[in-house]
């Protein structure tokens, strides 16, 4: 029998509040009243929100991780060259920071080992920190503990070609604890061991962009290889981590472009998801030939904004908009394909 809090009269029944806000919480969290709840744990919570608004001006985040044990998403900021935290009711706190952090881009949190790697460059978008010296020139990853924020290890990589102009962009870690890093200015993919010591691990004229922007988005694939995009021409790369020279194009099908090419997730061996700032999409891409071939198999439009980069929570996937340097607010949107 359904009971309600009407009368026969229909008219109301004046509860006790404490009483509409126990039946509510059981109701709307599964839980029986009587059962305890975290004290710090919102009783209104909604999983897995549509869409999370954090007013924090002038943040410009590049890169997202979801941090599952600490029930949060770290980012990163090409202004201010930090890394951050958010919480579902949009609580904003600084998770880590250095003098040598100019800009941070890509973000990527090793959970295992518990670590979470930037990427550091600086384009001029933080203009408290840049320098003659680093403009367009620093290229380096930044390993911090991801519980405390406790600096563990800087690591020079736009050392290794001084020549170069760089842009550190977006690391992908393999089940070993390498850390492989795309450059977007130089055709270059880094590699930083367990121990700190970064090497060129793959440098090739087809990853050349000229002026534009070049790699990437990166991710490691279980079966011992990297998928790498490219911006500026949308062509993805697959690199076996054995054998780095013999990588080919992923041919992808018939009319599909992938211009834009930023961040990357792979949600399962057969698809990944791929964020196009400039098309304003993120494209979900399959494959069923061990990435030799692609297909789109949906899309999430974005709409007036151009998003980042995109990161996996539970079953869901979560995009960055960062928007402008001088907005009032960015925004973690949940895609939906």
């Amino acid at each position: 029998m359904h009971h309600s809090f009407l009368a026969a009269t229909n008219r109301p029944v004046l509860l006790p509040r404490f009483v509409l806000l126990a039946a509510l919480a059981a109701g709307l969290l599964g839980v029986p009243p009587g059962c305890s709840k975290d004290d710090d744990e919102p009783v209104m919570a909604v999983p897995n929100p549509e869409m999370i608004s954090v007013p924090q001006a002038a943040t410009h985040p590049e890169g997202i991780q979801y941090d599952e044990a600490n029930k949060r998403f770290i980012v990163s900021s090409r202004t201010k060259g930090v890394l951050s935290t958010v919480r579902d009711d949009s609580t904003f706190a600084q998770l880590a920071d250095d003098p040598r952090l100019i800009s941070t881009i890509g973000v990527n949190l090793d959970a295992g080992r518990n670590r979470v790697l930037v990427a550091v460059s600086d384009n001029g978008a933080n203009t408290t920190r840049t320098t003659a010296a680093t403009l367009r020139k620093r290229a380096a990853l930044a390993i911090f503990n991801s519980t405390s924020g406790a600096l563990l290890n800087y690591v020079d990589l736009g050392g290794l070609r001084p020549a170069l102009n760089h842009f550190a962009n977006d690391i992908a870690v393999d089940k070993d604890g390498n850390a492989y890093v795309t450059d977007s200015s130089a055709p270059i993919i880094y590699k930083v061991d367990l121990q700190g010591v970064a090497s060129v691990f793959l440098e090739n004229a087809q990853f050349d962009a000229g002026t534009a922007f070049g790699l990437n988005g990166i991710v490691y694939h279980p079966d011992g290889y990297l998928l790498v995009a490219k911006a500026n021409s949308g062509t993805l790369f697959k690199v076996p981590i054995a054998n780095p020279g013999s990588f080919t194009t992923v041919a992808a099908a018939t009319g599909l472009s992938l211009t834009g090419a930023d961040g990357l997730l792979l949600t399962d061996p057969q698809t990944l998801l791929l964020v196009s700032g400039s098309q304003r999409t993120v494209y979900r891409l399959s494959s069923t030939d061990a990435w030799a071939t692609v297909r789109s198999t949906g899309t999430f439009a974005t709409g007036a904004v151009s998003p980042t980069t995109i990161t996996k929570r539970g079953s869901d996937a979560y995009v960055l908009y960062p928007y402008t340097a001088t907005s009032p607010r960015f925004k973690i949107v949940k895609a939906v394909f």
